[in-house]
């Protein structure tokens, strides 16, 4: 059985004659226990081009000290959560399940002893005056040896010295405070994340494929260059919800569909860079990822806004057990919602994504565009999405009162393809950042809208249930009238700030 735990630390590089700065001074800590050293050897696993450890992830098997067993290091945010399973009588292979939490980045393939790393550690505690562990301070003298690719015979052995900051109780104003006292006696924050980041850097891959020359002619970016790096890092970025989805994290499922969208419109945006005949297929896939996965967290969203709405409700106008039934329906959508998006990451269609998209980076389909500079280029694709975003305007002020709620979704859509461009080219572009508040803030007005319409769909579906179980169902009526209201609201405050957007929008644009 794993278990788990987050892991909050900091990293320092330091020299051979460096020497343990006091702590005992610092206001929280309130005693420091005797140094106590540990023998310790891990082996570290990963596919042969060390797919685990491209996606922020260690695994390992560690003997010695007082973790000992395999231990995987996953993502979240600016530490790391970081799973436990007994040694048992594995030792080429993880237990069986161990590694379901990143099926998404290994894809199929196995993984292989990559690196062996022998640790001696002098580790210190420091507690408060309860006793409590605040942190513990880890001085490790480290010989590594790497593994050639797809084999078990040495390719170099490197040793260095580190020391590890770890909270355990402790908050993060003593961990900037005992990193402060250790930089102030000669140590220096690591340019490695981890010990096996640090042995395998010879072997990560180059970042550029062949055929995106980083500089164009006059010295800036190619197009080609900037497109792939924007992907890389959005793949990156749904390849973490993924992870976060599979450890069952809070708000995964929204991530992972915020990160298919962006690639979506991404491909879509860029199309003068990569041919768009050979990622058309990807962008479907991508539609059905997002497809998937967002029934489920519309209904999470409505149900949550019906809640609040409830509660501000006087009691005398919600006869009947109308919070328990919408707590029960949240409860229910929040789990079909994971259980849905659990069984699409299982899918095969969902694997053969992932590799289309890595396939993807590993050798782009450029167009001739793709070598020139990417500053025009990159504003001349924000633009065209722009020029998008306008047509559906025109289309929704002529549609009429049966097909303008529909009409007012695919701007909203668009306006969330503005956006996502201008942030994917912004990045060295400043001349489209002035896009990103106009776009923004009409997405957000019309999502107000389009958000009733689930909160609507859920009041009719709620007042049946509660009629068929001969429950009052006046309470969800007048909720339905209340969305109602609402949605007439946000559809006037659209229409009355769209003149001013629209011209942002185009002075921006150009």
């Amino acid at each position: 059985m794993a278990t788990g735990q987050l892991e909050i630390e900091r990293k320092f590089d330091v020299d051979e004659p460096f020497a343990l700065p006091s702590f005992d001074h610092l206001p929280e800590v309130a005693a420091v226990d005797p140094p106590v050293e540990h023998d310790l050897e891990a082996t570290y696993h990963d596919t042969v081009d060390l797919r685990l450890l491209r996606g922020r992830v260690t695994l390992r098997r560690r003997t010695g000290g007082t973790d000992a067993g395999w231990h995987l290091k996953l993502p979240a945010g600016s530490a790391r959560r970081e799973l436990h399973a007994p040694l048992g009588r594995a030792v080429k292979n993880p237990p069986k399940g161990f590694l379901a939490p990143v099926a998404g980045l290994l894809r199929g393939e196995k993984t292989v002893r990559v690196a062996s790393l022998r640790t001696r550690r002098v580790v210190t505690v420091l507690r408060d005056a309860a006793g409590r562990v605040l942190a513990e301070v880890a001085d490790d003298t480290v010989t590594a040896t790497a593994f050639g690719a797809g084999t078990d015979r040495p390719a170099g052995v490197q040793a260095w010295r580190e020391v590890e900051v770890e909270l355990v109780s402790g908050d993060e104003d003593l961990l900037a405070a005992v990193a402060q006292c250790l930089e102030d006696a000669g140590a220096r924050p690591s340019a490695s994340a981890s010990k096996a980041g640090r042995v395998l850097a010879a072997r990560l891959p180059d970042e550029a494929p062949p055929g995106t020359a980083k500089k164009g002619k006059k010295g800036g970016p190619t197009a080609g260059a900037f497109v792939v790096g924007a992907l890389r890092e959005q793949v990156a970025a749904l390849q973490q919800a993924d992870i976060l989805l599979r450890t069952e994290q809070p708000d995964a499922v929204h991530q992972m569909r915020i990160a298919a969208r962006r690639l979506r419109s991404s491909l879509a945006a860029f199309r003068d860079v990569l041919d768009r005949d050979a990622t058309r297929p990807i962008r479907e896939e991508l539609a059905w990822l997002g497809a998937e996965l967002s029934g489920a967290r519309d209904d999470e969203v409505a149900l949550a806004h019906l809640r609040e709405l409830l509660a501000a409700e006087p009691p005398e106008l919600v006869p009947g057990p109308v919070a328990a039934r919408i707590q029960q329906a949240d409860l229910q959508a929040m789990r079909a919602g994971l259980d849905a998006a659990l069984a699409t990451v299982e899918d095969h269609r969902y694997v053969a994504l992932l590799d289309s998209l890595h396939d993807l980076l590993g050798d782009p389909p450029l167009t001739v565009r793709g070598t020139d500079a990417a500053g025009p280029v990159l504003r001349k694709a924000v633009r065209r999405t722009v020029r998008r975003l306008r047509r559906h305007l025109e289309s929704a002020e002529r549609a009429s009162d049966d097909d303008r709620l529909e009409a007012l979704h695919a701007v909203r859509k668009a306006a969330k393809r503005v956006r996502y461009a201008a942030e994917a080219g912004g990045a060295g572009l400043e001349a489209v950042a002035p896009l990103l508040r106009p776009a923004k803030r009409m997405q957000k007005l019309l999502g107000a809208l389009q958000d009733t319409v689930v909160t609507r769909e859920q009041c009719r579906r709620l007042g049946l249930a509660a009629f068929a179980a001969r429950e009052n169902a006046f309470a969800y009526g007048r909720l339905h009238a209340l969305e109602q209201a609402r949605a007439e609201a946000a559809e006037r405050r659209f229409w009355e700030k769209e003149p001013r957007l629209r011209k942002a929008l185009e002075r921006a644009s150009g």
